[in-house]
C-alpha cells in the first residue's frame, strides 16, 4: 500500500490519477462497444409552424399562401384556384409522427387539399411528388401518391370514413406516422390507413408540404403543425 502521508508517495499518486481516469474512460467505451450500438431515441414533438410567420417554409407566399388566424391558408370563395399549389418545409424528414389540424371550405369544383410527406418538388413546376395524406372530395383519410404513381395506395372503408370525417367548414385532426416502410394515418382519432411500402425505390425521406387543390372555389387551412422525429 502507498502511504499518502509521504510527500514522495503523494506525488506518485497525483501523477497516476490522469492515467487511471484515461483507463476508466477507455473501459467505458469498450464496454459500450461490446454491448452494441447505443439505441436512438425519439425526440420530443416540436412545432413546424409558429402560427405567425413563414419561417421554415417556402413557396408562393405572395399570391397563393397567407397566414390567417394562426393558420397556413390558401384559396378563395370568390375566385377559382387555377393549379395545385404547395407550401413546403425547408427541411426534410424521414421517420416521424406529424400532427396538425386542417379545414376546408368551398362552394364549387373539386374541394380538396392534402398533406405531403417524404416528398420532393418537381423542378420548374407547380407540382410535387410523394406521399399525400388526402383530404376533401371524398378522399379524407386516404393515402395518395401525388405525381408519382398517381393513385390511392390505401383508404378507409365507407363506414370508417363516415365515423371519422367532419363536414366542410369544421376543423379536422390528422396524425401521420411514417417509420421505415410503414405508414399510418389517423383522422380525428380513427385509424384510416396502415400501409406497408413494398417498392424499395420509393424515397423514404423528403419535405413536408400542405396543398390547395386546383379547379375549385375553395379555401384550405392548416394549423397547429407539430413533428416528433423517430429513430
Amino acid at each position: 500500500m502507498v502511504n499518502p502521508r509521504n510527500p514522495n508517495n503523494r506525488n506518485r499518486v497525483l501523477r497516476l490519477i490522469p492515467h487511471s481516469l484515461s483507463a476508466i474512460s477507455w473501459a467505458i467505451v469498450l464496454l459500450t462497444s461490446a454491448a452494441g450500438p447505443v439505441a436512438l431515441v425519439a425526440q420530443d414533438a416540436k412545432p413546424l409552424f409558429d402560427g405567425k410567420t413563414f419561417e421554415g417554409w417556402e413557396g408562393n407566399t405572395k399570391t397563393v399562401w397567407r397566414i390567417e388566424e394562426g393558420a397556413l391558408t390558401a384559396g378563395s370563395l370568390k375566385d377559382r384556384q387555377k393549379d395545385n399549389d404547395f407550401l413546403a418545409t425547408v427541411s426534410e424528414y424521414q421517420n416521424f409522427e406529424l400532427e396538425l389540424e386542417w379545414k376546408l371550405e368551398g362552394t364549387e369544383g373539386f374541394i380538396n387539399g392534402g398533406v405531403q410527406f417524404r416528398t420532393k418538388r418537381i423542378p420548374n413546376h407547380h407540382e410535387v411528388s410523394g406521399y399525400q395524406a388526402d383530404l376533401g372530395a371524398g378522399f379524407d383519410g386516404a393515402l395518395y401518391d401525388e405525381s408519382r404513381r398517381n393513385k390511392i395506395l390505401a383508404k378507409p372503408d365507407e363506414e370508417t370514413l363516415k365515423k371519422a370525417v367532419k363536414p366542410l367548414g369544421q376543423w379536422n385532426h390528422y396524425r401521420i406516422r411514417a417509420q421505415g416502410d410503414r405508414i399510418e394515418l389517423w383522422l380525428n382519432g380513427t385509424k384510416t390507413v396502415d400501409y406497408t411500402e413494398t417498392d424499395p425505390d420509393i424515397a423514404s425521406r423528403g419535405i413536408i408540404a400542405v396543398q390547395i387543390h386546383g379547379g375549385a372555389t375553395a379555401i384550405a387551412r392548416y394549423r397547429k403543425l407539430t413533428i416528433k422525429e423517430l429513430p
